[in-house]
């Protein structure tokens, strides 16, 4: 059976509630919120389209103290709000429910950018990063299905390491979430 978060349609608070509300780490996704561009005319005018459809809502479960929800989530407000989608965001820590049906590999990883109809069925999702960034997390978790073993953590470090690697300096990365977001919606 297909997931449904009907239940949470209206009930979060908006990107711009969000962006208020952090306590950490605001500075920085404000500062790539507001460098963020647009790669091409082309993705911009796909993103514009959805303003033709009104049968898309999307939630995106988060948090402020998460890395990849302030380096990822910049670039996913600025595609939605030129699209018309409604946009909510529910913070991770208040909506545990949401979340356990969200699980990355078993864990708890946020972002989660939830893409339903206007029933609250499920039709995509995408996060908590972009897909080759992802593969270094995914790859250390194969490896190491021990979360006790005595080095452990520092194969986590490790990962983590190679996860900046693969953001690579500067905003990049954007067009990379940009290209995924578009994929995601285009085959709904």
């Amino acid at each position: 059976m297909g997931k449904n978060v009907s239940e949470k349609l209206n009930k979060g608070i908006s990107p711009q509630q969000f962006i208020d509300g952090m306590t950490r780490n605001k500075e920085t996704f404000v500062s790539l919120y507001e460098q963020f561009e647009w790669p091409n005319e082309e993705e911009k005018e796909f993103f514009e389209s959805l303003n033709n459809r009104d049968d898309l809502r999307c939630l995106i479960l988060m948090a402020d103290w998460c890395g990849d929800v302030v380096k990822n989530i910049p670039v996913v407000f600025r595609a939605l709000e030129i699209s018309g989608v409604p946009t909510e965001v529910l913070i991770k820590e208040e909506h545990q429910d949401t979340m356990q049906q969200f699980l990355t590999m078993g864990g708890e990883a946020v972002p989660i950018v939830i893409i339903a109809d206007t029933g609250g069925f499920v039709l995509g999702q995408w996060g908590p990063r972009p897909s080759h960034v992802q593969e270094a997390m995914t790859a250390f978790k194969l490896a190491n299905p021990d979360r006790e073993a005595p080095d452990y953590q520092e194969k986590l470090a490790e990962a983590r390491q190679e996860m900046g690697r693969r953001y690579g300096e500067g905003t990049g990365y954007q067009a990379v979430i940009l290209k995924e977001l578009r994929e995601l919606i285009s085959s709904l």
